[in-house]
């Protein structure tokens, strides 16, 4: 089993969709909201967030982005005021290389995942940041996971245990 070091920096809910569904449609404004946990229900998702019970088994029950691609961004775009809220995924986290957790089963506190695929950007991440977010992210705009056990995720430093 190998084990990391990671810091979950922020844990975001938002009740509805701002992108997601809105081809050809305008940007809607849902709040972020930035918690100091997050309650995780197998099979299901993030309680609160919009991606709660979307469909059964949904490969996206939460996602993950890493917070030194949120600096990258920030500095390459020289976005000063950039909050890492504007990538909509759920939890920001520093210590592990994300894409590498696609196909594995993994374990922070008492909640276990299962990377399911990377969190691709869309266009809508040029509207969202900067034009050319979108082609800069490609590779690394998060990852996708199944929550395998539920549980309380809690801002701070915790250990990520990868199974196998």
């Amino acid at each position: 089993m190998s084990e990391f070091a990671v810091e979950l920096v922020h844990l975001f809910i938002s009740s509805g969709h701002d992108f997601y569904g809105r081809h050809g449609k305008e940007r809607k404004h849902h709040q972020i909201e930035d918690q100091q946990s997050l309650e995780l229900v197998a099979g299901r998702g993030v309680l609160g967030d919009r991606f709660f019970d979307y469909k059964k088994d949904y490969k996206g029950q939460i996602t993950f982005f890493d917070f030194a691609t949120y600096q990258e961004v920030a500095e390459k775009f020289q976005l000063r005021d950039l909050h890492p809220s504007a990538f909509r995924r759920n939890v920001v986290i520093k210590g592990v290389s994300l894409l590498e957790l696609i196909g594995q089963r993994f374990q922070i506190g008492e909640s276990e995942f299962m990377g399911t695929e990377e969190a691709k950007p869309c266009y809508w991440m040029d509207d969202a940041c900067s034009p050319g977010t979108e082609e800069f992210l490609r590779g690394q705009g998060g990852l996708r996971c199944r929550i395998l056990r539920g549980g309380t995720l809690e801002k701070g430093f915790q250990t990520l245990k990868i199974a196998g």
